[in-house]
């Protein structure tokens, strides 16, 4: 007797299937991801903080790769800063105040006049955290964010002053996407070792401290205001050369300094 054709079976990898099957797989993936973006928001923005702390503490000699970052961070004192005057606003809570916010908000910033934004920051929060750090109650070191472009992006640091709100204690940038080998010069501990002393201001007051082309001449008379170049890398030590103569001007942190050298605030 013949035997009598059978219906093939419909296959399980028909199209349809297969593209219900992709887009359960896709809806499972992204839920997944974003439920752990959640979850690890948290601990980034802790891990950011952390490493803030960090620079905070390198740049004002404070660091202890055996230490407790958040217990050696209690010996600094954050300040919120009035920028244009130069003042304390102690009725900010400097723990709470976040300058990246403020500077996203037209109601707490400002924007940066372009004749004036040779660091090409755009928009300024009003107010600005400082850190200060203490010895028998005397500041003996005044830590300032900084930040400004360079070649290809915009470079991130602190800067530490002595208590005389004029010279230079130490400086460390701890982002930035400058080319490697070049212009990341800027987060070499050889390069930062040639900081220290220099000075910001001359006697009249003027802002003098930038980055030149090549190696500082100890005959040259404004060789104290001046750091080494390197090589190759001219733009981003005119960047650097720029953040600094902004924070550190009339439109930065330049008030606040003044009050400083002046005596006050303490």
């Amino acid at each position: 007797m013949p035997e009598v054709p059978r219906e093939p079976k419909r296959g399980n990898d028909s199209v349809p299937r297969t593209l219900l099957v992709a887009l359960l797989v896709s809806l499972v993936c992204s839920s997944l991801v974003a439920s752990a973006a959640v979850v690890l928001k948290p601990l980034q923005v802790a891990n950011e903080l952390l490493d803030v702390r960090k620079n905070i503490l390198e740049v004002a000699g404070m660091f202890d790769p055996e230490g407790d970052i958040n217990e050696l961070f209690e010996s600094v004192e954050p300040r919120v800063v009035e920028l244009d005057t130069g003042a304390y606003r102690d009725d900010i809570d400097a723990d709470e105040f976040d300058p990246e916010k403020a500077r996203k908000d037209p109601d707490t910033s400002s924007v940066v006049p372009p004749e004036l934004d040779v660091a090409r920051v755009g928009r300024r929060a009003n107010q600005a955290l400082v850190y200060l750090v203490r010895e028998q109650d005397e500041v003996t070191r005044i830590i300032l964010p900084i930040s400004g472009y360079g070649l290809w992006s915009t470079m991130y640091g602190f800067v530490a002053l002595e208590a005389d709100a004029n010279t230079v204690a130490d400086i460390v940038f701890y982002s930035h996407g400058e080319t490697a080998g070049i212009g990341d010069f800027v987060s070499k501990p050889g390069w930062r070792s040639l900081w220290p002393g220099k000075r910001v201001y001359d006697g009249e007051g003027e802002l003098r401290l930038r980055i030149i082309k090549g190696r500082v001449s100890a005959d040259d008379p404004l060789a104290d205001y001046q750091v080494d170049g390197v090589s190759g890398a001219t733009l981003t030590g005119n960047g650097v050369s720029n953040l600094l103569r902004y924070w550190l001007g009339d439109h930065g942190f330049g008030p606040y300094l003044d009050k400083v050298r002046g005596g006050g605030p303490s």
